[in-house]
């Protein structure tokens, strides 16, 4: 389908994988924008507190963001893309999914350090996630995944499929002031507090004049 000229093109949503050691990030870019995105945000407050506490925020709001995801690989199929007719759509799906594994180098690693009676092993660590949608550019960590399967290739390779993804935002509270989320986080709060701002300006005197003359 030819584009209209002169109309803007739609930005992509995506997420920004930073993999230790490797200093590169990775991206996926989704292949189509959701429709709807799922977010809901609750105040960090101190719960039975005195009356004195009744308005104290103990840190920042804690946010989980949810979205449905598609991923088709009928087009690619009828181009003919050699990679999409061996794999489908298997590779994008193995990508989101990994998110939430440690890597297999990571486990046979501690298994060695295990046999070898290291005491203590530390838990492996997730990738630093960044999810970029418009002007919201988020730290999250990725809290789980549902992958509905709906078509197949002659090779059980998956074709289409609807993934929901459920996010956790990391903030300020969650993150040590040396880790490049934290101020990701401060820009994304203070863009937050201008847009917020601009929309308060004249609304106790509008409302005053409003009521005024209804009176």
């Amino acid at each position: 389908m030819s584009k209209i000229p002169g109309y803007p093109k739609t930005a992509r949503a995506a997420l920004v994988v930073f993999e230790a050691p490797n200093p590169i990030p990775s991206v996926i870019t989704l292949q189509y924008n959701p429709d709807k995105m799922q977010r809901d945000v609750k105040a960090s407050a101190i719960e039975g507190g005195a009356r004195s506490d009744a308005f104290r925020l103990t840190g920042a709001p804690v946010e989980t963001i949810k979205m449905e995801v598609w991923f088709d690989a009928t087009d690619k199929l009828a181009e003919g893309d050699p990679f999409t007719i061996a794999n489908g759509i298997y590779p994008q799906l193995a990508s989101l999914e990994m998110l939430l594994a440690p890597s297999s180098a990571v486990v046979v690693a501690n298994s060695i350090m295990l046999a070898a009676g290291t005491i203590e092993i530390l838990p492996a660590s997730a990738p630093f996630l960044i999810l970029v949608w418009g002007k919201r550019v988020l730290p999250v960590r990725m809290a789980g995944l549902s992958v509905g399967e709906e078509a197949f290739d002659v090779n059980l390779n998956p074709i289409r499929a609807k993934v929901g993804l459920d996010f956790t935002v990391l903030t300020y509270s969650d993150l040590e002031q040396s880790h490049p989320g934290y101020a990701m986080y401060l820009g994304h709060q203070i863009v937050k507090e201008q847009m917020g701002r601009a929309t308060r300006a004249g609304t106790v005197a509008s409302i005053l004049s409003q009521k005024l003359s209804t009176n």
